[in-house]
């Protein structure tokens, strides 16, 4: 397992959250949330499925307007943006997909090239061509150019899903379960390629997970959603030195449960 660095810039606040309410007819999801998200920064919310960490990622997208709060994001309040504008403000956000939203009829190329042919229309084919090449080497398939994504692992197509986002050069990257339905092993190299991400394209990170080596690996700080709320934040270790049982169940489920 590869040793996590980062440069965390605490002076800079890329994503601020406040408030930040949401229900679905009487289920209240969102029950208050605060969140700073820094400069440079792998931040992992951590919680069980259903607590509303998906829901959170795609309010910070724009894909789902708050009841309550406000979402900044890059100096952005997302929910006040015009279509053209959160476009604008989407093109600075990779999202990394539970399935990695390939499109099968096309090959790893023309999946890649896609968003870049799509959003930089001023770009030659001689530079497409190195920006796909350069994406594919920094996430370790160089070799799958020409593959379809049926030929791929789970695995693979996770990374190359990750490099569509990242051929764009990203300032924030939005992770939702990054291992999930992948083997242990597997999950190492993600967690592994989230942090070469972090220093290579020196993005600032949300990761949802409930994977507790996802978040102990990846994460400069974890907060915990439960019941709506975030009810610990801090590294890992501050996070799971409690006797909270709602702490110590999870730690038990991730770790003692799945052996």
């Amino acid at each position: 397992m590869k040793q996590h660095v980062s440069t965390v810039d605490r002076s800079r606040v890329v994503i601020s959250i406040r408030g930040l309410e949401k229900a679905f007819g009487t289920n209240k999801v969102l029950r208050g949330i605060d969140l700073d998200l820094y400069k440079g920064e792998n931040v992992v919310v951590l919680g069980r499925s259903g607590t509303g960490k998906s829901v959170l990622i795609k309010i910070i997208a724009g894909l789902l307007k708050p009841d309550k709060g406000t979402v900044n994001v890059l100096g952005e309040e997302v929910d006040k943006l015009n279509v053209r504008q959160l476009q604008q403000l989407r093109l600075k956000m990779g999202f990394s997909f539970q399935n990695s939203a390939l499109y099968d009829s096309m090959t790893i190329r023309e999946n890649l090239e896609f968003p870049l042919v799509r959003n930089r229309k001023n770009l030659t084919n001689a530079e497409i061509d190195k920006a796909v090449k350069q994406v594919l080497e920094d996430v370790g398939l160089s070799q799958t150019i020409n593959q379809m994504p049926g030929e791929l692992s789970g695995g693979q197509r996770k990374r190359i899903g990750i490099a569509r986002t990242l051929i764009l050069q990203p300032e924030i990257m939005l992770y939702d379960e990054p291992t999930a339905g992948l083997d242990p092993i597997t999950s190492i190299d993600i967690n592994n390629l989230i942090n070469e991400v972090q220093e290579l394209y020196h993005t600032s990170s949300i990761i949802i997970t409930h994977d507790l080596t996802c978040a102990k690996t990846t994460g400069d700080r974890v907060a915990v959603m439960f019941d709506g709320k975030f009810f610990r934040e801090g590294t890992f270790d501050e996070v799971f030195a409690t006797d909270d049982e709602r702490v110590k169940s999870f730690f038990d489920y991730n770790f003692i449960n799945s052996l």
